[in-house]
């Protein structure tokens, strides 16, 4: 029996809860395929949603070659983290590798970071669920959802009590797992329904190329109507979202029956992702064109008349809302301990503290659910996420650890590699920021 562990408030806290197992236990006891869906899963959320829109933006070709940069730069900082993490075996988590070089500032500059971008994944994911039960209004057409097409419209299957149903029966048993490890077979359904998701999409895109109703693909970025060339920057920070995984990376990494496995993991998991990054891109572009909607799934409800073809499409967004219900407990896992760590620093490990474990779950969702309800929009907080807290998660953190070198380990190459994420971190984010804007303000005039 592994003893009770206590955590501190030195330079190296945690940013999540740390396990130090006894000596003669090196590693835990998750397979590097239990660790491949969990961090899968981190990635493959409410972005497969949004890759369609930014091909839209993009093109076909630029926006594949756009998310092939994505995972490159993600590949490299993961890997900057690892081998901080590696180098002493003091700093076990994120947070702690933040500690060792910038001190308690950015260690909590990470904390902060890492709640207000995993809060916001959680209330996408809740609005897209609502959708998908409930329906939405966008640009004054009223889609409807599942439960309306199924049952009509009562008060029951309102969106407040569609999503109230799913948070305390299908959400909260999930959130109330102690450990990140037990939930991998959730991971593991949740990306195999991202995977039949893929399969009858692309079916649906067969058939309408057999009967010749497919939409016209566009290569490359069209510059009329008023499109500016900065538009192209908005679509970074939404691939960035959907690629990050940085803050599962090391609490999944504590699991691990061979931590060395982690690299390898996060490798096969950013290859299956973006696999499905780029049929979903394809094929729902190649279904609905210029048309596509932010959020793809509003476009489905509106695709066939015929009694097949509508069961199709409600099985097609019922397997994506699922999908995003077994996201959910890993994304939560996070926010909860970061959220712990910040608020009781003395305190014991929170999963042997039943009452704190339970409480901060309940308020966590309780308030989650709340805003989901409040906010009708994803596409814009996706963009902001993208442009500040997942951008410095993600890119500029990691590349600043290098450049700080407090272990004397970066090369030549690793610290010029630094510069040119925080560059690209920096000036795409400025850029994204000041497009929106200068379109909000547009738009409102």
């Amino acid at each position: 029996m592994k003893p009770e562990i206590k955590r501190d408030s030195t330079a190296t806290t945690a940013l999540l809860p740390k396990s130090q197992p006894p000596e003669n236990e090196t590693s835990g006891s998750s397979s590097i395929y239990g660790a491949v869906f969990n961090v899968s899963t981190s990635m493959v959320g409410a972005g497969i949603m949004s890759v369609p829109a930014t091909l839209k933006v993009l093109g076909i070709i630029p926006g594949f070659v756009m998310i092939l940069i994505m995972a490159f730069v993600v590949d490299v900082t993961v890997e900057f983290l690892l081998r901080y993490t590696n180098h002493t075996g003091e700093a076990s988590t994120y947070g702690g590798v933040m500690a060792e070089s910038f001190g308690k500032f950015g260690s909590i500059s990470l904390q902060i970071c890492v709640m207000i971008t995993n809060l916001g994944a959680l209330i996408i994911y809740l609005i897209i669920i609502g959708d998908v039960l409930s329906g939405t209004q966008s640009d004054g057409v009223l889609h409807s959802g599942i439960l309306q097409e199924c049952f009509g419209f009562h008060w029951w299957n309102s969106r407040a009590y569609a999503l109230l149903f799913v948070v305390i029966f299908v959400m909260l048993p999930l959130l109330l797992l102690p450990r990140v490890e037990s939930l991998c077979h959730a991971s593991a359904v949740s990306i195999l329904l991202a995977v039949v998701f893929v399969f009858m999409i692309t079916g649906m895109a067969i058939y309408a190329m057999l009967e010749g109703q497919t939409q016209e693909l566009r290569l490359i970025p069209d510059f009329g109507d008023g499109f500016s060339f900065f538009n192209l920057f908005t679509t970074i920070p939404v691939l960035a979202t959907a690629l990050a995984c940085h803050v599962t990376i090391h609490p999944v990494r504590a699991e691990l029956e061979k931590q060395s496995d982690m690299t390898s993991a996060v490798r096969i998991s950013l290859i299956l992702s973006v696999a499905i990054y780029f049929a979903v891109g394809f094929v729902g572009y190649l279904l609905f064109g210029d048309s596509i909607m932010a959020d793809m799934l509003v476009n489905f409800d509106q695709t066939s008349n015929s009694p097949g073809g509508m069961i199709i499409n409600a099985i097609v967004r019922l397997s994506y809302a699922v999908h995003l219900m077994l996201v959910f407990p890993v994304i939560f896992y996070t926010l909860r301990a970061n959220m712990d760590e910040m608020i009781f620093p003395q305190k014991s490990l929170l999963a042997n503290d039943t009452t704190r474990f339970v409480s901060l779950t309940c308020v966590l969702l309780a308030f989650t659910y709340f805003v989901a309800i409040a906010i009708p929009n994803i596409w814009y907080f996706f963009q902001f996420m993208g442009s500040t807290t997942v951008a410095c998660i993600a890119f500029v953190f990691p590349a600043a650890i290098v450049l700080r070198d407090v272990h004397g380990i970066s090369s030549r190459k690793d610290q010029v590699m630094a510069i040119m994420v925080v560059i690209l971190a920096v000036v795409t984010s400025v850029i994204a920021i000041s497009t929106n804007l200068y379109s909000s303000i547009g738009n409102s005039t």
